[in-house]
């Protein structure tokens, strides 16, 4: 296996350096799943690629999603039919060629509470498998199949099954989808794309109407630099209203926020062997097994507050637990969940008239590129498990007027990690007996690196202290701490805590009890001092009672009012 680029400090530097010194093809502002995936289509084109980022991968919506790769089944109901089958080619897409380390198939059962809903919702079903069997990649899942309330007891004991006549269980795909996000940035730059979180777009640059670079700010350092570039991608997301204010004028694109939370609880609250989903009200209820933990989501309401922290009310929580509570023989309480998290979708607003609202749960989750001047691309929209195609159609605009731009080739780029995955599960056994850890411990291990184990396993080789669980946290190794800083680009504890790991969610005291284990470990690497670590931990605790604060108040405004007292760490 060829060494892979790592995203560390020392990366970081030669990144900003490379993008202020030299000019580039493309510049993509954004290190969220579409601007990772325009960084990575662009770069294995042969051109020139920067990607800048104002907080870390993933730090926005893509680390807050249902972790679902999924066709979208709610969407045939829309009719939207084109839609449900590119999503389903880029799910078995994934789950068999490009992150088969990362995205794994995960079962669910939809519940059947009328007679008359087997033949309807069975037929959705039956034509959700067709449509991934009839695309061009492997399916990656097992095909559906009707259960009757006999066989729906065995399988989640758990479920109220005395008004229900049984189940079609069907299979989708899962991922932790902020490693997913830095595994792609991860790829682009082993592939060459310069690749620098912590820095800001202040402005952008224009020579006779057109977008030739962008003005930023190293937000580590305080250092204002420029980039330029002969086109630049704006991936921002729910902030691309704001991008577009930055250019002067209104824009081509309208984006909605809508607000999505979610609940983890332990596993053994629910009994299933499946996770499950089922329609509400105002939404679509999943339970989704996530190892030790379960998923329960999401609400879809309309937000327009701060979109850096959008917060989780009471009311939000209230709401999921009713309706899981609906399917469950015991049903869970606040005390039952372990962490909350809250994240917001893009969503393109449609034409409508002067004073007309638009439901949020009633937009299209298709995405649209736009250049409104030149030398500038707007993406928005989508949805997790199509980024690629949208980072694919990003570029496309990008470069219509670039001479023998080769077309995209990502469907044929594995993530770093999927290469020697198969053949390292197959030494799980001779890779746990070497390193001293269980052959559980491995098999998650590979989960989340892939064939790159092996740079881990290197890791506790050297430092043998390293092999040993995160007290407080001990679904994690010190060394995937370490890993983070060395490999993964992860600056500061928020970045371990909440997206490198999943502690921050995953453990009833959100990580406080292990952030001070976890600071030290990134001093070490980072060349902290006492007072640096310090501060790291304490605004991880305020942050942690920040988002408990929010999560107790009755109203959106009153949540974020909670959650805005404790901003990012500067």
């Amino acid at each position: 296996m060829s060494r892979q680029i790592a995203l560390n400090p020392d990366s970081r530097s030669a990144a900003l350096a490379a993008m202020s010194e030299g000019d580039l093809d493309v510049l993509v502002v954004g290190g969220g799943v579409v601007g990772a995936g325009a960084a990575l289509d662009a770069v294995t084109r042969g051109l020139e690629v920067g990607l800048i980022e104002q907080r870390d991968l993933a730090s926005g919506t893509s680390s807050r999603s249902s972790k679902l790769v999924h066709g979208g089944l709610r969407y045939l109901e829309m009719f939207d039919f084109a839609l449900v089958k590119e999503a389903l080619e880029e799910r078995g897409l994934l789950l068999t060629r490009l992150a088969p380390h990362l995205v794994r198939p995960v079962p669910f059962l939809y519940p059947l509470a009328k007679a008359y809903e087997r033949p309807y919702v069975g037929s959705g079903i039956a034509l959700y498998d067709a449509m991934a069997m009839a695309g061009r990649y492997d399916t990656g899942v097992p095909r559906h199949k009707h259960l009757f309330r006999k066989q729906l007891e065995r399988i989640a004991p758990d479920i109220r099954t005395d008004e229900l006549h049984g189940a079609i269980q069907y299979y989708d795909a899962q991922v932790d989808d902020a490693r997913l996000v830095m595994t792609i940035a991860r790829t682009a730059a082993n592939n060459g794309a310069h690749v620098a979180t912590r820095t800001k777009v202040t402005g952008f640059l224009r020579e006779d109407g057109r977008v030739v670079g962008v003005s930023a700010r190293d937000l580590e350092n305080g250092v204002d630099f420029e980039v330029r570039a002969r086109t630049v991608i704006n991936a921002a997301g729910v902030w691309t209203d704001q991008i577009q204010e930055m250019m002067g004028g209104e824009g081509a694109l309208d984006v909605d926020a809508s607000k999505g939370i979610h609940l983890v609880v332990p596993r053994d609250r629910i009994r299933s062997e499946a996770g499950f989903i089922t329609k509400t009200k105002y939404s679509v209820l999943f339970v989704i097994p996530w190892g030790r933990h379960w998923i329960i989501g999401t609400t879809d309401t309309p937000w327009d507050l701060d979109l850096a922290h959008p917060a989780a009310s009471r009311t939000d929580i209230d709401y999921l637990l009713a309706e899981v509570n609906q399917l469950l023989k015991v049903p869970l309480d606040h005390d039952d969940v372990e962490g909350v998290y809250a994240g917001l979708r893009p969503l393109l607003k449609p034409m409508r008239k002067a004073g007309e609202e638009a439901e949020t749960t009633k937009l299209s989750r298709e995405h649209t590129t736009v250049s409104p001047v030149p030398g500038l691309v707007l993406i928005a929209g989508g949805k997790l498990t199509t980024y690629r195609v949208m980072a694919r159609d990003a570029v496309d605009v990008a470069t219509e007027s670039f001479e023998h731009v080769r077309p995209s080739i990502t469907d044929r780029v594995p993530l770093v990690g999927a290469y020697g995955y198969e053949a390292r599960t197959n030494q799980r056994v001779a890779i746990a007996r070497s390193s001293c850890l269980d052959v559980g411990r491995v098999d998650r291990l590979l989960g989340r690196y892939g064939g790159l184990v092996d740079e881990v396993m290197a890791l506790v080789a050297e430092r043998p202290e390293l092999g040993e669980p995160l007290e407080h946290a001990d679904e994690y190794l010190a060394a995937e701490v370490v890993y983070a800083v060395t490999h993964e680009g992860a600056r500061h504890l928020d970045d371990v805590l909440a997206r490198r790991t999943r502690i921050s969610i995953e453990t009833f005291d959100r990580g406080t009890r292990s952030a001070r284990r976890v600071a030290e470990l990134m001093a070490t690497e980072l060349g902290w001092d006492e007072a640096e670590t310090e501060a790291e931990v304490d605004h991880w605790l305020r942050r942690v009672e920040a988002e408990r604060l929010s999560q107790s108040k009755a109203t959106d405004t009153e949540a974020d009012e909670a959650r805005v007292q404790a901003p990012d760490i500067v």
